[in-house]
């Protein structure tokens, strides 16, 4: 189980997922006041952080995606459904910035007309990351089905 490659690509899956769920994704300047946006939502940047817009679908997307992926882990001796799984985590995480542009769009609609400047985050580029892993993960998957479908072959 962890001396397969794949099983070290979707523990930095499940790493960075939950990174994502705690780091800020953009910093946002609307007129004076800087606002923070992450999984949760977005929120006042000062000393007590007030959530003015809650994003608990994307928090629980996220976690969703980290669960998944810590789930397939587990599932060495069915590589079949590991591929499956992996395919479905992947579109998760597709799903996940478009329900980040959704909040983004609605957000920006409902602060007004107002200059709205947006500053990305590194923690933004994760589920990129985690797209590009989940893929190394189900060729290495399907290279160790195709391995133990000719080692039967052979019997």
């Amino acid at each position: 189980m962890l001396q397969r490659i794949q099983t070290v690509y979707l523990l930095i899956i499940v790493a960075l997922t939950i990174a994502t769920l705690f780091l800020p994704l953009a910093v946002l300047q609307y007129g004076g006041q800087l606002l923070s946006f992450d999984a949760t939502g977005l929120s006042t940047m000062t000393a007590q952080p007030e959530l003015i817009y809650p994003a608990w679908g994307l928090f629980i997307l996220t976690a969703v995606i980290a669960i998944i992926a810590l789930v397939t882990i587990f599932l060495f001796r069915k590589r079949v459904l590991q591929i499956r799984l992996c395919i479905f985590n992947a579109l998760l995480m597709l799903g996940f910035y478009a329900l980040l542009a959704f909040f983004a769009w609605t957000i920006k609609n409902q602060l007004g007309g107002g200059e709205v400047s947006m500053t990305v985050k590194i923690a933004l580029s994760f589920p990129i990351i985690n797209l590009i892993l989940d893929y190394l993960a189900i060729r290495n998957i399907g290279a160790d089905e195709a391995l133990v479908r000719s080692l039967d072959r052979l019997r």
